[in-house]
């Protein structure tokens, strides 16, 4: 049976960045928030001495991000390991994560355990937040760490609100970097960054593969978890459709990149149900061991 529009509507949040996967954020919606100290997010180049080799790529996708738990399950499991993580929105959280040390089992615990009555704020513009809450459990599960104390590199990418140009942060406030890649437009209040407004990076790169090469990592893994634009149905709203067009291309143009992109098949409507939820883990694992091959071919190169 064809889901109904209404029932889209009620789901339509799920489809939007990181605070798809963690939903909706504490609070009533605020004003922009502000970071303008000496821990606001920014972007120093490596040098020669800290190119990283291996860099793992986790793009955005709301609530389909789950499957980047079954990505790490495996990768994890194969002894594979990655110097860098390169994080878009609900990539980014999961990639603070990651980075801090935190083994695929328990981000798969907390992905399970999270309540996302936890995020929801009400508003009289309805469901919306300003993104504390996302910056308060990012804090929580790093420890406060800034983007550059970690076991892993870390690189937030988030798009400026004007132009949506891709902009990279490795130094700085992690939860503030990270609450700025997954600010929804019209959901959740931009960040701004010493003067300049931010917001979702799935809105300049939803799988940042160019920029992980640029940093000059030698082998790149990248996941989307995307939807595939061949499971649009009839009855999805014109502007869905046009814009899983767009990011499907954006994708596609910078999949050269990638020794490896993984692209699990997590159907067209997102949900954050436990029985989601784990469709999307398990279909991440499925997707990221059939691409073992590749993954150890690519590996094998390494200078």
């Amino acid at each position: 049976m064809k889901k109904t529009f209404a029932t889209m509507r009620a789901i339509v949040f799920s489809r939007k960045s990181l605070a798809g996967l963690l939903v909706l954020l504490a609070g009533c919606a605020g004003g922009i928030a502000e970071y303008n100290g000496p821990d606001a997010p920014k972007f120093v180049p490596y040098t020669d001495s800290q190119r990283p080799r291996v860099a793992l790529v986790l793009g955005a996708g709301g609530p389909r991000g789950f499957a980047h738990v079954g990505v790490l399950k495996v990768l994890e499991a194969n002894g594979i390991e990655t110097d860098l993580v390169v994080g878009s929105s609900v990539g980014a959280m999961l990639g603070a994560m990651y980075a801090n040390g935190a083994s695929a089992r328990d981000i798969e615990q907390t992905a399970l355990d999270i309540d996302p009555k936890r995020f929801i704020g009400v508003s009289s513009s309805g469901l919306t937040g300003n993104g504390s809450a996302v910056a308060d459990f990012v804090a929580e599960r790093t420890d406060n760490k800034p983007l550059d104390g970690f076991k892993r590199k870390l690189v937030v990418a988030a798009a400026t609100r004007t132009g949506n140009q891709l902009t990279l942060f490795n130094r700085g406030s992690t939860a503030a970097a990270v609450r700025a890649s997954s600010a929804t437009p019209r959901q959740f209040s931009p960040v701004r960054i010493l003067g300049v407004e931010y917001h979702d990076g799935d809105e300049a790169e939803p799988v940042p593969i160019k920029a992980a090469r640029e940093l000059g990592a030698q082998v790149v893994i990248a996941v989307d978890v995307s939807a595939y634009v061949s499971a649009i149905p009839p009855e999805a709203p014109a502007t869905w459709a046009v814009r899983d067009r767009m990011r499907a291309g954006k994708v596609d143009a910078q999949a050269a990149f990638a020794d490896v992109l993984i692209h699990p098949d997590l159907g067209y409507y997102a949900s954050i149900s436990q029985e989601y939820r784990l469709m999307c883990i398990k279909r991440g694992e499925d997707a990221a061991r059939a691409a073992l091959p590749k993954i150890r071919e690519a590996l094998a190169r390494l200078r």
